[in-house]
């Protein structure tokens, strides 16, 4: 395993990218790399192109880009990265939405989440379980 943590974060809010990226970043955690997408297609073309040296997580929304119905963006991402063994074995997986159906969506596809209404009120420490 490499010494440099990688997350991705993925939403295509800006404001929601730079949020977590600012709580991740006050964690002060050493030789972590934050990257970012802004869809489901950015953030898969992101894990394809780090196939090599996998992210320890991905932070995903649910609803971005409408073009992979009847899935949500998000759970297409979710569904696309667990074809890669590296990805399904090693990385953490954690749907971040404010959807109602994101504890059913997660639960189904076997990753993690955490609804956003939790994760605003949040401690920035509630990241540290998903990247350590």
């Amino acid at each position: 395993m490499f010494s440099m943590k990688k997350i991705l974060l993925v939403d295509d809010v800006p404001g929601w990218v730079r949020f977590h990226r600012t709580n991740i970043e006050y964690l002060n955690i050493p030789d972590l790399e934050i990257n970012e997408a802004f869809s489901a297609k950015e953030g898969l073309a992101k894990i394809e192109s780090a196939i090599d040296n996998p992210y320890c997580a991905i932070f995903t929304d649910l609803q971005m880009e409408s073009d992979f119905l009847p899935y949500q963006a998000g759970e297409w991402l979710v569904r696309q990265i667990k074809t890669y063994d590296k990805y399904y074995k090693d990385t953490k997986i954690v749907i971040v939405s404010a959807s109602p159906m994101i504890e059913l969506i997660a639960k189904k596809n076997d990753v993690l989440f955490i609804p956003k209404t939790v994760i605003r009120n949040a401690d920035a420490e509630i990241y540290r379980q998903f990247i350590e």
